[in-house]
């Protein structure tokens, strides 16, 4: 099969887990009081990391038919990984493993893989005309270890190898999945061992590269010796060696083994400040994968697996830590050592660029309102605790409209509407919450003042909202105090993995001129906030909206982009500002409440309106919104497809 006819660059086999981080760094294990959960195996890390480079990746593995399996399903699908060879067991659990960091040099690791999904492995259940589909397979030394998933292992290598696609073998050597060492002792990274060395070396002949760290070489090898076991290695093999040499980059040998290392061809890497070392291997591994089937030099191959690595042992956990190519390319043309203003741009081209979901356009009904039914409810002597059904049947009425389409979204509070939330965690849609005091001026947060604590209980697929009722030319200790809220929220945002969405609202006074909006957020992109999300009035001018776009151009043009808010404006004229903001490419969408849900609530608090009545008023007027937002949203860009014509 010729390149040219292949749907996959890579496919992995191997371990899929879920990793649980200890958050608090210094500490042993014993002493963890939370954990962050993420992806994880190698394989999978690997697999994810191609993608994130460009590499149309894959992966076979097998997943627990439990809730840790869900998540990394989802996580692949998220990171369109191909997971057609991912079987999800029903008799077995996902595996673990608890992971921590001490020092610089001390990660303490305990492996949960008891008869675990993926020591199931069989080939039976993976199409094998996908596999072939694939220039590349990359097995795993792990997975060698048993023998059910050993001649699995073979198989693939055999179907790959049959249909002409190349063969990559990560050594990925843990004595503590072979039985070697302590169950506790996850983290030692090199046990000699005849019988293993034996294992590992009836896959070497079938490679075309081997990668591995000095370590695992001399477990390959068979010998303690580092050049003696690499002499070894190429008597089994033609396929180009790369040794990992940690801090120091690596060694490619294409070719006869050298009396030295420093001999082969040397790669050296960067300097940067360790955080944590585990999963810089799957990196450098995707690395070098994304050279090596793009045709590159090894050269170039070493030396993007080196920057890989290098960016990811600067960051807690491994698969949401692997960069993508432009952060990758990004990092490369950055003088080193990093100064602290480019780690801060690398890390946000990392976070912009490992956002999941595009949202053009993103329909939001906005229904996170506090005070106004607290107000609604007074004035129709409607007892408070029916809000909360209230704003679950607004989520029904957006359900009923949107069937299942993700550019459909929903705000909503955890004062009220925290029943609706729940009901939507189970549903696709885009989902924003407000943690700003309604009516706080200066801006105070909900949950106490440590805001931070607060956004950590909210799951991660919510969008902190803040509105900010916020001039340029505000007196200056209230707009310092309410820029300092807001510089806080934004870091809190980063550290917790949150999206941010800001909605800047203009007060009464002063006035406003035509850049007041753009004068306001160049004065939080100077202070250093990039929110993922702007929210901003409807106005119905052009030239506002000229100056917006050329802020977020200038300062951010990895932003999401902006979404209208309603003021409980009539339809008409939110179709008008519709008309206008379209026309620029950084307005995404709307998110609009009292105009679709305020005469419905009303007439449903007093008795006017059954459940079903107020749901069919809310999805008719949000209907509306919509189809005259898809309308001028398809005109406008009619008309720039003529102009670029033209």
């Amino acid at each position: 099969m010729g390149d040219e006819a292949r749907t996959l660059d890579v496919i992995t086999l191997g371990r899929a887990s879920v990793d649980l981080y200890g958050q608090q760094l210094g500490g042993r294990l014993e002493d963890m009081a939370s954990f962050a959960k993420y992806v994880g195996g190698s394989p999978t890390n690997t697999a994810i990391g191609a993608a994130r480079l460009g590499l149309k990746s894959g992966l076979i593995t097998r997943v627990g038919a439990d809730h840790m399996g869900r998540f990394i399903l989802e996580s692949l699908a998220r990171e369109k990984v191909d997971a057609r060879g991912v079987v999800t067991d029903p008799h077995r659990l996902t595996a673990l493993v608890v992971l921590g960091i001490v020092d610089k040099e001390t990660f303490p690791l305990i492996f949960y893989r008891e008869n675990c999904a993926d020591m199931a492995i069989d080939m039976a259940d993976i199409d094998s005309d996908w596999l072939a589909s694939a220039r590349a397979l990359v097995v795993d030394g792990t997975h060698l270890s048993q023998p059910g998933v050993f001649a699995a292992s073979l198989a693939a290598i055999r179907t790959v190898k049959a249909a002409g696609g190349r063969i990559a073998f990560d050594v990925d050597y843990r004595p503590v999945l072979w039985g070697l060492t302590a169950r506790d002792m996850g983290e030692q990274r090199y046990i000699a061992n005849a019988e293993v060395s034996e294992r590992l070396a009836t896959v070497a002949p079938l490679c075309d590269l081997i990668i591995g760290t000095e370590e695992e070489m001399r477990v390959l090898g068979g010998h303690d010796d580092l050049i003696e076991a690499l002499r070894r290695v190429r008597a089994m093999t033609e396929a180009v060696l790369v040794c990992k040499l940690g801090a120091d980059g690596c060694v490619i040998i294409d070719g006869p083994v050298p009396p030295r290392v420093a001999d082969g061809l040397m790669v050296p890497g960067f300097p940067i400040e360790v955080m944590n070392v585990l999963g810089a291997g799957d990196a450098f591994s995707a690395g070098f994968l994304r050279g090596w089937l793009g045709g590159e030099s090894l050269q170039t191959c070493g030396r993007w697996a080196n920057a890989c690595g290098a960016i990811v042992v600067m960051r807690h956990g491994c698969a949401p830590a692997m960069p993508s190519f432009d952060e990758l390319q990004a990092f490369l043309a950055m003088p080193h050592p990093l100064s602290a203003q480019a780690l801060s741009e690398l890390d946000h081209i990392h976070w912009a660029r490992t956002r999941h979901r595009d949202y053009d356009p993103l329909m939001v009904l906005a229904i996170d309102h506090r005070f106004q039914f607290e107000e609604l409810s007074e004035a129709t002597g409607a007892d408070e605790t029916r809000i909360s059904a209230f704003k679950t049947l607004a989520l029904r009425a957006l359900d009923r409209l949107a069937e299942g389409d993700a550019a459909f979204g929903v705000l909503l509070d955890g004062r009220y509407g925290s029943q609706a939330l729940s009901a939507a965690a189970h549903m696709t849609y885009w989902i924003g919450r407000p943690i700003e005091i309604p009516r706080s001026r200066p801006l105070r947060f909900e949950g106490g003042p440590d805001v931070g604590l607060e956004i950590m209980s909210w799951p991660a697929n919510h969008v902190v909202k803040c509105l900010l009722t916020y001039h340029p030319d505000d007196e200056p200790a209230l707009r310092a105090e309410q820029e300092r809220q807001i510089v806080i929220l934004a870091d809190a945002c980063r550290r917790s993995g949150h999206e941010f969405l800001l909605e800047l609202i203009l007060p009464s006074a002063p006035p406003a001129a035509a850049d007041t909006r753009s004068r306001a957020m160049q004065r939080f992109y100077d202070l250093g906030v990039r929110p993922d999300w702007w929210k901003l009035e409807p106005v119905a001018d052009a030239g506002v909206w000229r100056h917006i776009a050329e802020v977020i151009a200038d300062n951010d043009p990895l932003c999401r982009g902006v979404v209208l808010l309603g003021l409980a404006a009539p339809e008409a004229e939110l179709l008008e500002a519709f008309a206008v903001a379209t026309r620029f490419d950084c307005v995404k969408g709307f998110a609009v409440g009292r105009t679709i849900f305020q005469e419905a609530a009303e007439q449903w608090l007093t008795g006017g309106l059954d459940d079903e009545g107020a749901m069919a008023a809310m999805a008719s007027r949000l209907g509306r919104l919509v189809e005259g937002w898809r309308s001028m949203q398809d005109a406008a860009r009619s008309v720039e497809q003529k102009d670029d014509v033209a």
